[in-house]
């Protein structure tokens, strides 16, 4: 890979889930997630295509362990479609802790992408909730709009990140993570697995000051 990634026409920054309950203080809070917003920013102005996605959760979503009772944060259930961690109540539709994060500066985006709607299945992937059937239709909007190389930044590397990533290499897009644009949470070792999951498919994880 050359040493500085020219930014053009047929790209776009996957700016994902930079939302007030994954800052710190809120109530699935990222460790110094806050520290990339200037970054993002600063990124978000190199690019003419900007999609932002928000998670957007009703009260009640089977991924919150309040909805199990006797059941904690960070437990794992088996739902229909597989595995599901449990979380903190989160990114409820309508609260302060769903929005976008209030210096996330990014006023030329064309696109915000809620996710996580649908009150029985979590959705990490900006592309594929996470019974991996049900498109949030990000895919044919990139295709129907000829853009081919997704840059991914954001919140949390090792979730919503790692997912959107995989998936967009998936639908067929050349696919970057800019990884000091991005924080982690690192349940059981997530971190690490995210990292040897991308370097398998082929998904580049460069810093911010490769991106020309």
């Amino acid at each position: 890979m050359a040493e500085t990634l020219a930014i053009g026409s047929r790209d776009v920054l996957l700016v994902v889930d930079i939302q007030n309950d994954f800052c710190p203080d809120g109530r699935l809070a990222v460790p110094r997630g806050d520290e990339v917003v200037p970054l993002v920013n600063r990124l978000a102005r190199r690019f003419a295509h900007v999609v932002l996605t928000q998670d957007w959760h009703p009260a009640g979503h089977q991924s919150f362990a309040s909805t199990h009772p006797g059941r904690k944060p960070y437990e794992t259930i088996e739902v229909a479609y597989g595995p599901q961690i449990l979380w903190p109540d989160h990114c409820v539709q309508g609260t302060p802790g769903a929005e976008l994060r209030w210096d996330l500066q990014i006023p030329h985006a064309e696109l915000v992408l809620r996710k996580g709607y649908h009150r029985e299945i979590d959705s990490y992937s900006a592309f594929y909730e996470n019974d991996r059937k049900t498109y949030t239709g990000l895919g044919g909007y990139l295709r129907e709009r000829g853009l081919t190389r997704v840059f991914v930044a954001g919140l949390a590397f090792d979730f919503c990140v790692r997912y959107s990533a995989e998936d967009a290499k998936r639908e067929g897009f050349e696919v970057v993570v800019i990884e000091d644009a991005c924080r982690g949470i690192d349940v059981d070792g997530s971190m690490a697995a995210t990292r040897r999951s991308l370097a398998t498919l082929g998904v580049d994880c460069i810093a911010s000051a490769a991106v020309g």
